[in-house]
């Protein structure tokens, strides 16, 4: 099943595959928000678990499926080698903390808004907070999609298929991370759910853009890997591990760590 669709993903435009593989992880957050219709209630030290195994399979991906890629398809020794990844890296981090600065929104467990002040109700900052971080992980499949379609060896449509699936799976519990509280807030299960699934809109359209920049402008591979990692990495640091510590769990949070990373270890190793 897993060759077939690689094969089948490699026979058409990175566009519409990179738009195929996250449109399945904007689906995998849409059946996690679908728990409102069951769930009221939030069971933290689950939902903490699962906040941090997020954690763990975006730090994995961070690194075995784009900074590793980006250095060893980088020409050069030394110093030279690794300038284009550390120059991309701070660009995707300081891409996400300027937006950090000024989108409105609030995180799950924080009272405190961030970013500019505005009127927007607190549904909406939370869909915000969750939208702002789901921008990186599409760009990142997008970026792998393009690059493989160019013929970079370092870039695979198998590694970008599992870089997907690795991100579907952690697209799971923020499905449930955003539709759950907004009901708690009073919002109807069919609004919770709407506005759970529409946090993950943005991935195919960053993954899009990720692959058609990459397919025009091949140079920008090894950078553009590199800032979707920097991306990931500011979000891990400054919202997921943040969150997940908030309520005591922290021995379940970390344990759910390190499950999501080596999950995500094994799945670009095995098969990326």
């Amino acid at each position: 099943m897993f060759d077939i669709l690689v094969d089948y993903l490699s026979s058409i435009a990175p566009a519409y595959a990179a738009l195929i593989a996250t449109t399945f992880t904007w689906f995998v957050t849409a059946v996690g928000a679908a728990f409102v219709f069951f769930f009221k209630k939030l069971n933290r030290p689950f939902l903490d678990t699962m906040m941090g195994f997020t954690g763990g399979v975006m730090i994995a991906a961070s690194f075995w499926s784009l900074l590793a890629p980006a250095i060893n398809m980088t020409e050069g020794e030394s110093f030279a080698k690794v300038i284009p990844a550390a120059i991309g890296f701070f660009g995707g981090a300081m891409f996400i903390f300027v937006l950090d600065k000024i989108l409105p929104h609030v995180h799950i467990n924080f009272k405190k808004t961030e970013g500019i002040k505005t009127p927007w109700q607190r549904t909406t900052l939370l869909v915000l907070a969750i939208t702002m971080h789901n921008i990186p992980e599409g760009l990142a499949v997008g970026v792998l999609f393009g690059g493989a379609a160019s013929g970079v060896p370092e870039a695979s449509i198998a590694g970008a298929l599992i870089l997907a699936i690795g991100i579907g799976l952690q697209n799971l519990p923020e499905g449930i991370a955003v539709a759950v509280p907004l009901r708690r807030m009073g919002l109807s299960r069919r609004k919770s759910f709407m506005m759970g699934q529409a946090s993950a809109l943005v991935e195919p359209i960053a993954g899009v853009l990720g692959a058609v920049a990459v397919s025009i402008f091949t140079p920008i591979l090894p950078y553009a890997l590199a800032f979707a990692a920097g991306a990931m990495i500011f979000v891990v640091i400054e919202e997921v591990v943040p969150e997940s510590q908030q309520d005591g769990n922290t021995d379940l949070a970390t344990m759910g760590f390190i499950g999501g990373f080596i999950i995500m270890m094994v799945l670009d190793v095995a098969l990326g």
